[in-house]
This record gives structure tokens, C-alpha cells and sequence, in this order.
């Protein structure tokens, strides 16, 4: 890493890669100003306030990513619940129709298939068939959609979902819960910023980039191509029905169940932590993904269905419920013949980088974005670095 004393450098946006990316190059001695549009930071990683403390769909933490370690090192991580034992935890999977207690076979089979080793040229449906068959590879794609919130998984890359379905599977779960929700690890960035000398902005949207110093464009991949004016700036993503729904607590709630017939994930996150609801009450929250040409009442209404097979009566329990599409926010997906390195490039030049979660780093989920923000941090500095050393050499001259 480059030393970064006296360099100015800009963020904009304040969520987990922009928070990510500010402390990096604070870390290293650089002057940094944060700009966050919302009058709060976090972007996808905020939790809302009581009663009902909801995420923008589901929010885990895996164990086994660059951010756990990084988070863990810097006292940032905090309590974490991990998922409950499978035996306890009543996880189910819907399957012609009824609740299964064991996964497809076909999902057994693939476990063992190292990711590296499926081709990135083919989809995964093809690729899987040839191995377990046509109605076990559209199995095996639909388990995977919580981590995809994709319509149809076996259209993607087959190493890129064979990488999910392994990740998603392994045990122990690398799934773990931060403890009062996302907020609270974004607040200890948030701290950990201010400690480092971050200037912080909120409600500042910025219109155009700052001029005169680096910076790190942290948004959305819409955000940053309106800012940067950049129409390549592009990348497929899911669009999903996300339902929140809180239900008087009742003994033998499943605490989760997945989508096989059709994809799809309904999870009681209470189960982890009691937190996130009033006593006595379930926050339940599910993702079903939505086809181009369908409507937030069609998720909805797929929705309904595994909640009348997982939740008995929960029509009549519900305190609460709020539903709500995601468009364009839940990560990139990789068609066939393409891997994460063709994402939009994270250094886009004249001392403009990009991070987020739909950009050219790898990883899962929010691991994208914490994989950018390094990167980008890292070749913003050296960009500064650069200048300060081009200014020396003309001031010699």
C-alpha cells in the first residue's frame, strides 16, 4: 500500500464499500472527505429502526470472505449469531409441491464438483444436466437463488453459480448474523471513519466528480453512470419481490425454506437474533425473484405459498408486512463467457475508481463490494502518489 500522509482523497457514497474504502485510505494517511446522499450511511447494509429491524432483502455475513478477517482485525465485526443447528433450525425445501426435509439428490451430487473446474462458456443448467440431469440441474439452479435473486440461475455461467451453490452449502454454514443487524457493524465504520479523521457528508449528492484529487465513486452501477456520465457502465442484475413480515411467535416455526420448484427463500431471522422483533413476535423475510415481464404481486403471491406450507395460520398472526421490489440492486450476475473480470473496470481512469458490488472483483454478495473498495482505495493512492511525484519532478525542472 502506498503511504498516503497529506493526500486528499474523495469518496462518494457511504455504504459498505464506500465506509470500506474512506477507512483504507485513511489507514494510510490520507485526508479523506465521504459524500452520502441519504441522511444516513449504510446504503444496502442500513437496518431499519424498531419495532421491526429489516434489511433490504437478506443480509449474511460469510465467515470464509477477505471482509470477516478485515472486519475482525480492526474490532469492527462485533457480535455475530451463527445459523442454528440444522437439526433445530427446521430447514425445508419445496419440492413438487410439499415440504422436503432432505435436498434434491441432484443437489447432493454437484457439492463435490469443484467450481474452478466448471466452464465459464456454458450455463449452468447445461453443464449440470450432463451430470445429474435435466430436472435435477433446474433443481440444484433454484436452491441457489439465495444467493443469486435471479429468475432463472441456470441461464448464468455454470461456474459462476457452482461457485454459490458451494459457498451457500458448506459446512459448518459460512452464514453468520451481525447482532442488531447490519447497522450496527456500519456504525463501528462509521466510528472507526470519524476516528481516522473522515470528513463526513450526508445529504450531499454530488452532480459531478470532484476535481483535483482522487476519487472513488462507491454507488450503485446506475449512480455511476449518471455521475460519471459513462454509458458502458452496465451489468445484468436480479429483480426480486422482497417480503418482510412479522407473525406472533408460534412453537415449531421453520426457520427456513427453499425454493426448488420455482426459486425462491423465506427465512426467520429471529431465529438468529431476537432482537430484530418485539418479543413474542417472528421477523420472517424473504426474496423471490421476478421474470422481466412480471409484477411485485406475482413475487408476492409465490411468496404466499411457501408461507402457507412453512407458517400455519400466518395470515392470522401477522402483526406487519411489507412488500417491495429490488431492481438492479443485488449484485452482478455472470451470463456464459463472461467471469467477474469483465464487469466494469474498477480504475477508470484520469484518478476515478469504482466500487460496489456489481464491478470487477470477486467474491460473493457483499464480498464484491469489499474487494473493490480495497482495490479502488489502493489505486487511488498510488494515482495521488503519482501526481505528488510528477509535481516534484516539475519543480525541479
Amino acid at each position: 500500500m502506498p503511504h498516503g500522509k497529506h493526500t486528499a482523497l474523495t469518496v462518494v457514497g457511504g455504504g459498505l464499500a464506500g465506509l470500506t474504502a474512506a477507512i483504507t485510505a485513511a489507514e494510510a494517511g490520507a485526508r479523506v472527505t465521504l459524500y452520502e446522499a441519504h441522511h444516513t450511511l449504510g446504503g444496502r447494509a442500513r437496518t431499519t429502526d424498531a419495532p421491526y429491524r429489516t434489511h433490504e432483502g437478506p443480509h449474511a455475513l460469510y465467515d470464509g470472505g477477505p471482509h470477516w478477517t478485515w472486519l475482525k482485525r480492526r474490532d469492527l465485526l462485533g457480535p455475530v449469531a451463527a445459523v442454528p443447528p440444522l437439526d433445530a433450525a427446521r430447514l425445508r425445501f419445496h419440492r413438487d409441491g410439499a415440504l422436503r426435509r432432505t435436498p434434491p439428490p441432484a443437489l447432493l451430487r454437484l457439492l463435490p464438483r469443484r467450481p474452478e473446474l466448471a466452464p465459464v462458456d456454458e450455463d449452468f443448467t447445461t453443464w449440470a444436466a450432463r451430470i445429474v440431469g435435466p430436472e435435477g440441474a433446474r433443481a440444484a439452479a433454484n436452491f441457489t437463488a439465495v444467493a443469486l435473486f435471479h429468475h432463472d440461475p441456470g441461464e448464468l455461467s455454470a461456474r459462476f453459480v457452482q461457485e454459490r451453490l458451494r459457498r451457500t452449502t458448506k459446512l459448518p454454514p459460512e452464514a453468520h448474523y451481525p447482532l442488531d443487524g447490519w447497522s450496527a457493524i456500519i456504525d463501528r465504520m462509521a466510528a472507526r471513519a470519524w476516528n481516522l479523521g473522515v470528513r463526513v457528508e450526508t445529504c450531499a449528492r454530488l452532480d459531478t466528480v470532484p476535481t483535483g484529487t482522487p476519487t472513488i465513486v462507491a454507488t450503485s452501477l446506475d449512480a455511476a453512470r449518471r455521475l460519471l456520465k459513462d454509458d458502458s457502465l452496465t451489468w445484468q442484475s436480479g429483480r426480486t419481490t422482497l417480503v418482510d413480515l412479522a407473525l406472533r411467535r408460534r412453537r415449531g416455526d421453520l426457520f427456513a425454506v427453499s425454493g426448488i420448484d420455482f426459486p425462491g427463500w423465506i427465512e426467520r431471522f429471529t431465529a438468529a437474533d431476537t432482537s430484530l422483533a418485539p418479543p413474542g413476535e417472528s421477523l420472517v423475510q424473504g426474496q423471490i425473484p421476478l421474470a422481466p415481464h412480471e409484477s411485485k404481486a406475482d413475487g408476492s403471491a409465490r411468496a404466499d405459498r411457501l408461507l402457507d406450507l412453512a407458517f400455519p395460520g400466518w395470515r392470522e398472526r401477522t402483526a406487519w408486512r411489507r412488500d417491495a421490489v429490488a431492481q438492479g440492486r443485488t449484485g452482478a450476475l455472470d451470463r456464459p463467457g463472461t467471469t467477474w473480470r469483465d464487469r466494469p473496470a474498477i480504475d477508470r481512469g484520469h484518478g476515478v475508481t469504482l466500487a460496489g458490488d456489481m464491478v470487477a472483483a470477486p467474491g460473493v454478495l457483499s464480498e464484491v463490494s469489499f474487494t473493490s473498495a480495497i482495490e479502488a482505495a489502493t489505486l487511488a493512492l498510488r494515482s495521488a502518489a503519482a501526481t505528488t511525484t510528477r509535481g516534484l519532478d516539475l519543480n525541479r525542472t
